[in-house]
C-alpha cells in the first residue's frame, strides 16, 4: 500500500488530493486508488508497462514537476474503465508517480494522439 498525494484534484474527485493505492491480490500491476477521506470511492489504476507495453507518451514536463530526474524514474499508471463491452484504459490522462515521495499528478496530453478510451486487450 502507497500514500500517493496530488498537487491538484483528479478530474471528478475534488477536494481529494490524499490517497491510497493498493495492489489488488492476484492481478500483477492492478491498483486500488482510494480517497484517504472516501474509501467508498475507487479508481481502478493498471500499471502501463504491464497492461500497456507500447505505451510510450512524452511526460518529461510533469516528471520534472514531480522531482524526477528522468520518465524512466516515474511509475506511468493508467486510468481503467470496465464496461459491459470490456475495459477501456485512458492513454490521454496517465497519472504520473514519484515512487519515492509519493508525489503525483494526472498530465493530459494534448497533442500526442493518444485515445482517451483505449479497448484493453
Amino acid at each position: 500500500m502507497s500514500a500517493l498525494t496530488f498537487a491538484e484534484p483528479l478530474p471528478g474527485l475534488a477536494p481529494h488530493t490524499d490517497f491510497t493505492l493498493e495492489a489488488v491480490d492476484g492481478a500483477a500491476g492492478l491498483f486500488s486508488l482510494r480517497p484517504e477521506t472516501a474509501p467508498e470511492v475507487r479508481l481502478f489504476l493498471l500499471d502501463a508497462a504491464v497492461y500497456v507495453p507500447g505505451y510510450a507518451p512524452e511526460i518529461s514536463a510533469p516528471c520534472r514537476t514531480l522531482g524526477l530526474a528522468s520518465p524512466e524514474d516515474a511509475r506511468v499508471l493508467v486510468v481503467a474503465t470496465p464496461g459491459g463491452n470490456g475495459t477501456t484504459v485512458n492513454l490521454m490522462a496517465p497519472v504520473i508517480v514519484n515512487e519515492a515521495t509519493g508525489q503525483s499528478t494526472q498530465t493530459i496530453l494534448d497533442g500526442q494522439g493518444w485515445p482517451l478510451r483505449m479497448p484493453l486487450g
